[in-house]
């Protein structure tokens, strides 16, 4: 089930508006943050999560996961999307876990045609603070920051998708340099 921070929009766009969807994937919470960039502003118009219960097995949950993110997809109409690559791992189940989740996502996304690109942790601490090695706390307050908000998005993994969504905005102003030259 869908849990939503911003219901409808707060913003207006007068003209065209390039929207990311960022996503941190995970089979209990999947992060998302629908971000959109107009001439150099950028604005947070949706975060949240999906959540699946502990009770459901395997494949409900991520049919849960694909359902409820198609309903962000047709809601939303995203541009591109960024999705946390899965790095590294310290519990082998969680990984295959957040893998199949991964997977999910991923197919529901090029279902729906949407560009899909791919971040590490590290790229996005690195987009975001300046350093690869930041904690948790340093990228929530510094999407906070970027995004003009007045509190960090709650839950984390909300913080961790907009994270991932404005790395891929300011890697995007790099590949399109280096791609028109």
């Amino acid at each position: 089930m869908i849990y939503k921070k911003l219901k409808k929009s707060r913003f207006i766009y007068q003209g065209y508006a390039f929207r990311i969807l960022g996503i941190d994937p995970g089979t209990a919470t999947t992060g998302y943050s629908v971000i959109s960039e107009q001439k150099g502003k950028i604005k947070i118009l949706s975060f949240g999560c999906i959540n699946t219960a502990k009770y459901l097995d395997d494949c409900k949950r991520l049919f849960e996961i694909a359902n409820d993110l198609e309903e962000i997809i047709k809601r939303w109409k995203p541009n591109e999307a960024a999705v946390e690559n899965l790095y590294f791992f310290k519990n082998l189940k969680t990984a295959i876990t957040v893998a199949q989740a991964r997977g999910v996502i991923l197919y529901k996304l090029k279902k729906f045609r949407i560009p899909i690109f791919e971040y590490t942790p590290l790229q996005v601490k690195q987009a975001l603070t300046g350093y690869g090695k930041a904690d948790k706390k340093q990228v929530q307050e510094m999407v906070k920051r970027v995004l003009k908000l007045k509190c960090i998005p709650k839950p984390d993994d909300a913080a961790d998708a907009s994270a991932v969504a404005i790395c891929h905005i300011n890697s995007r102003k790099f590949i399109s340099k280096i791609t028109t030259k």
